[in-house]
């Protein structure tokens, strides 16, 4: 059941939404003249059933995997530029009877960090005109991140213009592999997960050339770089008994397949140990390469797990009909993680949210308060009462705030 929320029948019923909003929209305003009371029953009705959990999953997720869908081009319709400007603009359209638009905008932005990054024929012109019609529709600050991350692929790709420049300029020609740098702005994109992985020598070397390269460029003290090795990727040629193939893994898969250049067996405490890896991206990156459809490495016992006690050795006779093959990752998609972050950026939304309301008010009333609060936040989710209640008592703790002394239901901005 799951599987609706990325799958094909997702796609159906977002489709299936779009053409009952328009059939019953075509009716208010051809049959009822755009009455404004069949223009509200409309808007409730949108909202009762658009903010309903299908199997496990909320309208604003289902409508964020629609937009990625159609942006990727992928599925059995092959829609044409007019076709998928069209289509966007009919989801940003319903966006206006979702509550939680913030939970829309994380899932869009995740999906979005995705297409920029791995998918090779990413349209920036239809990502643009996406976050045109959402600015338009839900204003500056909902897109502002998402902006940003468009533009960080631009001066991306100027940036890995200079250093090939420079490079060229130094004569730098024995790095032993190609390297393109990506440079993203922290805060703009979603948070990745960081750890320290040991790394082959001419991998340092090249690290190493290019921080040499964007320190002088940008100042050692102005920019600090931090490498997210779960987001590379590293082209890698295997010398197989049958053929040579190209393959297409991960930062940290390649890592694990080049300790096989100088180890023929290797146990799994070995290689944890050498890469500095957490049994979590041990289990995973091994089980990629040894239980799933390419076995890049056979494993003893050969079973369909990973345990602790496996040995691993480079399998030489595999083959594949293609010359160039990818090797996934299974990716364990924590949407608990996901709530939780929502929560925490939830509350500091509502507390920026009181300052704001109290530095211009200077004193007011509690139920004014959570009052103005509730409609400054509305727009972006519903927020609950109790929760407005608690970030007003964890603002008093922090001095942002103090009750009035003769009435306790009367707060007082602190400057």
């Amino acid at each position: 059941m799951h599987s609706l929320c990325v799958g094909i029948p997702a796609q159906v019923l977002i489709r299936q939404i779009i053409e009952a909003h328009d059939k019953y929209m075509a009716y208010v305003n051809a049959c009822f003249m755009i009455d404004t009371k069949f223009h509200k029953a409309l808007k409730e009705a949108f909202v009762i059933f658009c903010n309903k959990t299908v199997a496990g999953c909320t309208t604003a997720e289902l409508l964020a995997a629609f937009c990625d869908n159609i942006l990727k081009r992928r599925g059995s319709e092959r829609l044409s530029d007019g076709a998928i400007e069209e289509n966007l603009d009919k989801v940003v359209k319903l966006l206006v009877y979702i509550n939680d638009k913030d939970l829309f905008a994380k899932y869009c932005r995740k999906n979005l960090a995705r297409r920029l990054l791995f998918t090779p024929d990413a349209n920036e012109e239809q990502e643009r005109i996406l976050l045109s019609m959402l600015k338009q529709q839900l204003g500056g600050n909902f897109t502002l991140n998402m902006e940003r991350m468009v533009n960080d692929m631009i001066l991306a790709r100027e940036c890995q213009s200079q250093f090939l420049k420079y490079l060229h300029n130094k004569e730098i020609q024995n790095l032993g592999m190609d390297i393109t740098v990506t440079v993203l702005t922290t805060g703009s994109w979603p948070t990745y997960k960081t750890f320290d992985l040991n790394l082959p020598s001419m991998m340092i070397k090249c690290m190493e050339v290019f921080k040499s390269f964007y320190d002088l460029r940008y100042g050692r003290k102005t920019r600090r770089l931090r490498w997210i090795y779960s987001l590379g990727t590293c082209n890698v040629n295997g010398n197989f008994e049958p053929k040579t193939i190209e393959l297409i893994v991960s930062t940290s898969q390649a890592v694990i397949l080049l300790l096989f250049n100088n180890a023929d067996r290797l146990s799994y405490s070995e290689i944890m140990t050498r890469l500095n890896l957490s049994h979590e991206d041990a289990g995973g990156l091994l089980h990629s390469l040894s239980c799933s459809k390419y076995k890049i490495l056979n494993k003893e016992p050969n079973t369909k797990s990973i345990s602790p006690n496996d040995i691993f050795q480079f399998n030489s006779k595999f083959t594949d009909k293609m010359r160039r093959i990818k090797i996934p990752i299974t990716q364990n998609e924590d949407k608990r993680k996901m709530v939780e972050d929502l929560d925490k950026d939830r509350q500091y939304t509502i507390d920026a949210a009181i300052v704001r309301i109290m530095k211009s008010r200077k004193v007011l009333g509690y139920k004014q308060l959570l009052s103005e609060c509730v409609k400054m936040l509305s727009p972006l989710f519903k927020p609950e009462i109790k929760t407005i209640k608690k970030r007003i008592e964890h603002l008093i703790a922090k001095d942002y705030l103090e009750r009035d002394r003769d009435n306790q239901n009367i707060f007082k901005y602190v400057a």
